[in-house]
């Protein structure tokens, strides 16, 4: 094998794994990062209480596809809440060691964080906030008004990550998966990527919007973009979302 990629396929092999820190006794990491005192808290509606639209679920997939070009209309809290929850919500934590949420996850790992670029959500200012999972709210992490730009910037200036309502940005926090796994859970990590995506695509059916994933971003641009640091939490995964 030769290539970058084919020898992080074989390197992550079970054969060439080590023990797990988790097998070695080593704490595991915390569940969520928290609002660490960062910014202003934000309280979003409840999922239990929003109201969307009923649709089949093979309408959903039938009607999949991805949208770059969205309506002026903007999308409400109670929608943004809703996909956040549809994505990473949690429904239960168990003994504070486990979460069980909307998506599957490794093991219920769960090493993505979420992160949302508000640019046309009512009743939310514009600016790039992070979802706290098990509390169901947001906290404030960059409200400069040339935040939306750097994103775009790293997003090799795809127009569309300002024009959408909101952009969803998927950071992972690599030793939440690694501490089970070891080097083979980096694999994991954006497997959970891709199944967090696809419900966006298919929840976001039922509040009228399209999705479009961006797999196509500068890692050296839009990791500091965002205030992290690369290596203990990357970029993993983007997607915008707007009206139709």
């Amino acid at each position: 094998m030769s290539g970058t990629g084919k020898e992080f396929m074989e390197k992550t092999q079970y054969r060439y794994l080590d023990i797990s820190d988790q097998s070695a006794g080593y704490p595991q990491p915390a569940l969520e990062l928290g609002d660490n005192n960062t910014g202003k808290i934000i309280d979003l509606p409840q999922p239990k209480e929003i109201q969307v639209r009923d649709i089949d679920l093979r309408q959903a997939i039938e009607k999949r596809t991805s949208i770059r070009n969205y309506s002026s209309e903007p999308l409400s809290i109670e929608e943004l809440s809703y996909l956040l929850w549809c994505t990473q919500g949690v429904k239960e934590v168990v003994r504070n060691v486990v979460t069980f949420r909307t998506v599957p996850s490794a093991g219920a790992r769960h090493a993505l964080e979420t992160y949302i670029l508000a640019n046309n959500v009512k009743g939310l200012e514009k600016g790039l906030y992070r979802f706290l999972p098990i509390e169901h709210k947001l906290v404030e992490i960059d409200m400069e008004k040339n935040i939306a730009d750097k994103i775009k910037r790293g997003c090799l200036d795809q127009a569309f990550v300002k024009t959408s309502a909101a952009t969803f940005i998927w950071t992972a926090v690599p030793y939440r998966m690694e501490w089970r796994y070891g080097q083979r859970g980096y694999r994991y990590l954006h497997l959970d990527a891709g199944h967090t995506c696809q419900n966006l695509y298919l929840s976001a059916e039922s509040v009228g919007c399209g999705v479009c994933a961006i797999a196509a971003f500068l890692d050296e641009e839009i990791n500091p973009a965002i205030g992290v640091d690369g290596e203990n939490e990357f970029v993993i995964y983007v997607a915008t979302v707007g009206k139709k």
